[in-house]
């Protein structure tokens, strides 16, 4: 299968690239490396702007069958600050991606969204059916994307199916965004400079490994979750003071952050159920949170 990975050489982009091409999957990957510059082994490289013209002209060329679309501004505060930043990168982006495939005549696109999407919720963990709220331009921006996804496929016929992530973390990740408090606290802890939490430490979220988030899309490439959504998470909440103390552990330092006072706008609490993509994709979550944070430090020590 001939595969085209823009974000390519990002965090999970990067990933995924590395699990497409172990399958003997040809890979176009696409970046702009404004934020990533991670290697890609087995793949190609195309660095350019997927709000620009130039995507599209590339898919007609190389006629991918399957297009995962990964390149995003990630950024909640900077959408806040910027949002003609954010909806040119995130909205047109998205469109740009579409106008790719139905050039190309991919048969499907992979949408990366995030639980963002369903701003403060009203229970948790969140069902993969409910109501979006988004409460912030990037996160408008990628409820605007499954508009445009569900318009592709009735104009167009392009097959899709939307990952909805809950917060990634892993080996290759930088500090920005919600899940690179984990990145945050594997270097400041590895070097001994201070770290924050802030308010109490009684915010929650749900972190995910990055590879098993790759083995999400990779099942997606095929022919099943046709025009749904899925939520790609544990289920599980921890809160960011428990977090500090697991990455301290499996640093073998001492756990002793300095307390913030709280962030305005902060989310208080997040998990997703990832049950539809268990019945949907058979796709179910394998690494622990202990074992995933071994890793992370483990990458980041070696760095």
């Amino acid at each position: 299968m001939r595969v085209l990975v823009t974000g390519a050489a990002g965090f999970i982009g990067s990933h995924l690239v590395d699990r497409l091409v172990a399958e003997g999957h040809e890979v176009i990957g696409v970046d702009d490396l404004s934020s990533g510059g991670n290697r890609l082994d087995g793949a190609e490289l195309h660095r350019l702007d997927v709000a620009g013209p130039a995507l599209a002209e590339l898919a007609r060329e190389r006629r991918p069958e399957v297009i995962c679309h990964l390149a995003a501004q990630v950024s909640v505060r900077k959408s806040v600050a910027d949002p003609m930043h954010d909806a040119r990168i995130n909205v047109l982006g998205t469109v740009g991606v579409l106008e790719a495939a139905r050039a190309s005549s991919a048969r499907k696109v992979i949408f990366t969204s995030s639980c963002a999407v369903y701003g403060v919720p009203a229970g948790l963990p969140v069902p993969g059916d409910a109501q979006l709220r988004p409460a912030s331009p990037y996160a408008a921006s990628k409820a605007c994307g499954e508009v445009y996804l569900e318009t592709y496929r009735a104009l167009h016929g392009i097959d899709y199916t939307t990952l909805t992530l809950a917060n990634v973390y892993g080996p290759r990740q930088r500090p920005e965004g919600e899940a690179g408090v984990i990145s945050i606290f594997s270097d400041a802890l590895l070097t001994g400079k201070p770290t924050k939490v802030y308010g109490e430490g009684k915010n929650t979220r749900d972190y995910v490994y990055v590879l098993d988030v790759v083995d999400a899309y990779v099942r997606a490439c095929g022919q099943d979750g046709s025009a749904r959504r899925f939520n790609i998470g544990t289920g599980v909440q921890t809160t960011d003071r428990d977090l500090h103390t697991l990455v301290a552990e499996v640093a073998g330092v001492r756990d002793e952050p300095e307390f913030a006072p709280p962030r305005p706008g902060d989310l208080p609490a997040m998990a997703v159920d990832p049950a539809p993509a268990t019945e949907g994709l058979g796709w179910s979550p394998r690494m622990s949170l202990r074992d995933g944070l071994a890793a992370t430090v483990d990458w980041a020590r070696r760095r």
